[in-house]
């Protein structure tokens, strides 16, 4: 399938995003690894992640269409972001637009006790990962876009123990290429699965946090069973934690945009990481704290309509 968009379309988000001229269309650049990384980093430092239509929005749904998507994200010019399967789906179309050879496929994601994935279980398939491959190159590049604070700020290369450090601190990531504790399977044919994992210094343990298989792709109609239960099902705690999640762009020593912060909000309690080392913002404690918080910190404006929306919900802050 073609990309979604038009040229008018992809020309309006890498404006949006403040891709430099050099590597504009115009410009005719090579789409190599350095084209993709500068595409991601402006990406994810102007998008943020965040999950409020399931909290502010009249439906409290999620529209996965890619027009939908491009005119909450990039026409309306009111700072929103979206969760995975958003930004990860307008990424990708995107990228094809751009010539790039990119799918999506799901992603198993460990549970969480206090923000640290816990146990050995992994959920179902919650998430999307975009798989993108350079032209001249058979190395195939995993590029999340939509996994928030501890998501990978570089695109990550499928090569097995492959460590990167993950822009702030002392932070490293990585894949590794194995079973993991839910697969029965483990015979002639079984695939073993690239698995993400983060430590936060040499001296740390590795955690692992998710795992896909890059062998299976995902269409829009899996999109729509996964966008379901995750913006729907009490269960998922997307439907009763609003987040909110920026990535802070600055300027590295080659003149190159890259990662240097990150704010993040996790119900009414935002933290800030400029250096490696996490600090509390503000512990908001009503809604008119929480939507001015979003304004100022994120940059993210929420209409009245909107505002109004999560009056009576489980999210809601009430003092």
């Amino acid at each position: 399938m073609e990309s979604a968009y038009t040229p008018s379309q992809v020309a309006e988000y890498l404006s949006y995003i403040g891709l430099p001229p050099s590597f504009q269309p115009s410009s005719n650049p090579t789409l190599n690894l350095d084209y993709l990384t500068a595409l991601f980093t402006h990406h994810i430092t102007a998008i943020p992640y965040d999950n409020l239509s399931i909290h502010y929005s009249p439906a409290h749904a999620i529209p996965l269409d890619p027009q939908s998507l491009f005119s909450k994200i990039v026409s309306a010019r009111r700072g929103r972001g979206g969760y995975c399967m958003e930004t990860s789906i307008l990424f990708n179309h995107m990228l094809r637009a751009l010539g790039f050879d990119a799918y999506l496929t799901g992603v198993r994601i460990r549970p969480r006790v206090d923000g640290v994935p816990q146990g050995e279980s992994y959920t179902g398939w919650v998430h999307l990962v975009n798989i993108v491959t350079v032209p001249d190159s058979e190395v195939k590049y995993a590029v999340d876009v939509g996994f928030g604070g501890d998501g990978m700020t570089v695109p990550m290369p499928l090569v097995n123990g492959l460590v990167h450090h993950n822009s702030l601190g002392t932070q490293e990531i990585r894949f590794v290429r194995e079973f993991i504790p839910n697969q029965r399977f483990r015979g002639e044919g079984a695939h073993k699965m690239w698995v993400y994992q983060v430590r936060n210094g040499k001296d740390k343990n590795w955690v692992s946090f998710f795992a896909f298989q890059d062998q299976f792709e995902f269409f829009e109609e899996d999109f729509g069973n996964l966008n379901w239960y995750t913006s729907q099902s009490p269960e998922s705690h997307q439907t009763w934690t609003p987040l909110a999640i920026r990535f802070l762009r600055g300027v590295g020593e080659d003149g190159r945009a890259r990662v240097v912060g990150k704010v993040m909000m996790v119900k009414g309690v935002i933290k800030r990481n400029l250096t490696g080392k996490t600090e509390l913002v503000k512990a908001c404690t009503t809604e008119e704290e929480r939507v001015e918080a979003l304004r100022e910190l994120f940059g993210i404006h929420l209409t009245g309509e909107e505002v109004v929306s999560i009056r009576g919900r489980q999210a809601e802050l009430v003092g």
